[in-house]
């Protein structure tokens, strides 16, 4: 089994105790080891060639182009994480990075009215951007019940 160290840049530990590292495409990676597996919210597929990863096709500042497939790719992740280091990221690693994140959170217990709280306070304090992306996270977390 691998992990990412509590430490690393970015990582934040789900309620369910799994972690995931968050980040934006636009800042240098650093010292953090390559992830096993990484899903990529943008515009455009980042064409990464060095491990596996989802592409879910999500436009800054709005929501995933197909909900579906982002739920799917969050489901894959959350599964992945407990036994691989995953990744998840967007261009700054903010907005769509962090309503991913607080979709995780609710996937690990933290109930829909307290994720963005939640993703704000453990991840990132600009975490989830938009009132449409609060909005998606409740709509999401209504799915997942």
């Amino acid at each position: 089994m691998t992990s990412w160290a509590v430490d690393d840049a970015g990582v934040v530990c789900l309620p369910d105790g799994r972690l995931i590292r968050g980040t934006g495409l636009r800042r240098p990676r650093g010292n953090a080891p390559a992830p096993e597996f990484a899903v990529y919210f943008l515009g455009r597929d980042p064409r990464v060639a060095d491990w596996p990863y989802c592409w879910v096709r999500w436009p800054d500042f709005r929501l995933p182009a197909f909900a579906e497939d982002a739920v799917d790719a969050l489901r894959e992740a959350h599964a992945r994480a407990a036994s691989e280091r995953v990744e998840i990221a967007c261009g700054g690693g903010i907005g769509r990075t962090g309503t991913a994140l607080a979709v995780l959170a609710v996937m690990s217990g933290v109930p829909a009215n307290a994720a963005v709280e939640w993703v704000r306070a453990n991840y990132h304090l600009r975490a989830v951007e938009t009132r449409r992306q609060r909005a998606w996270i409740a709509t999401v977390a209504s799915s997942l019940s």
